[in-house]
């Protein structure tokens, strides 16, 4: 789609809500409404996403809204930073509404390291973890897996690779659904799927993945950061990856299926790359199967990079990882669809959330939040770039009332791959930013290029916006002291 800019409709609701009418487009269920500020905004309007929000809105059995968080920009049919949901009865599921990096996902790991210790040896560190991850496109790893433990690994997540000495248990209490969606069915992903996956786990991969050290820079809530065990001055580590080839091939096969089968159902789209199938239909359940398989990959994939992160520190530090304190504070998906109960139109409603490029935000006492979480609510994790922060939240009772329960992913592009990389043409983007104290090491300049800090939108700023729109509350910022890529 040849980029433009939105000349739609569009209205103030407060500072930091708009509303794309439901009047804008005829085949509209239900209206639009945009998370931002003025500020924001006028990046948003500049690619079509708001279109995208506005062509989500036309999908069948949409409830409420369609939305869009503050790190919106345009995606694959469905706009990156868009959240619907989906009544279970008269509702679609569509692949293109979750995204291609099924469970893209991120877990932030706090530690009882200090900055003053780890800056000695941060050069060798990010030197060690970029020799001991595979990352780059299509690298494999070391943790190879049979067909027969594919299987485990689609239906049981990362609580398998746990059991395989990958981990302890108290890592699937602080990941999100325990690290495993029911209703995997591996019988839905194809051999070509299988191939893909069979030698990725524990690989970072490409584009805007990365494994980061950060410092805890500021504490915003002290008490929930205690909760937590985030200490200002301390280190943390980052990551951010998903389901790898593996689900990138799932969602490329059930495009075709959707596509081939809405005729079937007396559907039409707005945009084909929206290719939908009834959640009740043989063809919605099919791919709900295989995109539960896909999201334990991920999970499993984070679990293991987890692994070999602490086993680096380990090295470099001299001390096991339970003595540097590397527990995991918490992992988060992002590109998932899960069948949830929310509040619609006064009542309780399972409906099945579609997010792409969001994340939950669940408030405080909700069964779904970690038990030791649940007086303050579940954590949010949205990294920002190479050169700016990283913010942990946690969610609110007005999230959940407002946007099922879902909150921003990340800073949010505002620049294209190739521009990013024609931008930096005769530029080193990791000299610059050595000189901003922090070293980064990646596997070819193009991809370090297309992840230049002036490519993404300001995190701060679209954390303001969550923050004071009330969809989750600040806990404290990180700024990145060490980063490695594909």
């Amino acid at each position: 789609m040849k980029e433009r800019r939105w000349t739609g409709p569009l209205e103030k609701i407060d500072d930091y809500r708009w509303r794309i009418p439901q009047s804008y487009s005829p085949g509209m269920r239900v209206p639009g409404l945009v998370f931002a500020d003025e500020k924001l905004l006028a990046d948003i309007k500049t690619d079509q996403s708001l279109q995208q929000v506005a062509n989500v809105a036309h999908l069948p059995g949409i409830v409420k809204v369609s939305m869009a968080m503050p790190d919106i920009h345009w995606g694959y049919g469905a706009p990156i930073g868009g959240v619907a949901a989906f009544d279970v009865e008269s509702g679609i599921v569509s692949p293109g509404m979750v995204g291609y990096d099924q469970n893209c996902g991120v877990r932030l790991v706090r530690t009882d390291l200090t900055v003053e210790d780890v800056q000695p040896k941060l050069r060798t560190l990010i030197a060690s973890l970029f020799n001991d991850i595979p990352c780059g496109v299509g690298m494999s790893g070391d943790i190879r897996i049979s067909k027969k433990d594919a299987d485990r690994v689609m239906t049981q997540g990362s609580r398998w690779v746990i059991s395989k000495g990958y981990g302890v248990a108290e890592d699937a209490a602080h990941t999100e659904s325990q690290g495993c969606l029911d209703g995997a069915d591996p019988s839905q992903v194809s051999e070509r799927a299988f191939q893909r996956g069979s030698d990725q786990l524990g690989t970072l991969g490409s584009g805007n993945h990365f494994l980061e050290v950060q410092a805890v820079e500021t504490v915003y809530d002290e008490q929930a950061a205690n909760v937590l065990g985030l200490h200002s001055g301390h280190v943390t580590v980052m990551i951010h990856s998903g389901s790898r080839g593996f689900g990138y091939q799932i969602c490329d096969d059930y495009l075709d299926v959707t596509e081939r089968t809405m005729a079937k159902y007396g559907i039409s789209v707005p945009d084909r790359q929206l290719a939908c199938a009834p959640i009740s239909s043989d063809e919605g359940q099919r791919y709900l199967g295989a995109m539960r398989c896909a999201a334990n990959y991920a999970w499993s994939n984070r679990q293991c990079l987890m692994h070999l992160a602490r086993l680096t520190f380990e090295r470099v530090f001299g001390k096991s990882w339970e003595q540097l304190g590397m527990h995991l504070v918490y992992d988060v998906a992002h590109n998932i669809a899960k069948f949830e109960t929310h509040r619609v139109e006064g009542r309780d409603q399972t409906v099945c959330v579609h997010r792409k490029g969001a994340t939950r935000a669940f408030p405080p006492g909700h069964p779904e939040t970690p038990e030791g979480y649940r007086e303050i609510g579940q954590p949010v994790i949205i990294p920002g770039d190479m050169g700016r922060h990283s913010y942990v939240l946690v969610g609110t009772q007005q999230a959940m009332e407002e946007s099922f329960g879902s909150c921003c992913h990340g800073a949010g592009r505002v620049m294209s791959r190739s521009e990013a990389v024609r931008q930096a043409a005769g530029r080193s983007i990791e000299q610059e930013l050595e000189r901003q104290g922090i070293i980064v090491m990646g596997r070819g300049r193009k991809g370090v290029a297309e992840e230049q800090p002036s490519a993404y939108k300001d995190v701060n700023d679209v954390v303001q916006v969550v923050h004071n729109a009330g969809l989750a509350k600040r806990v404290a910022r990180m700024r990145p002291i060490g980063v490695i890529k594909g």
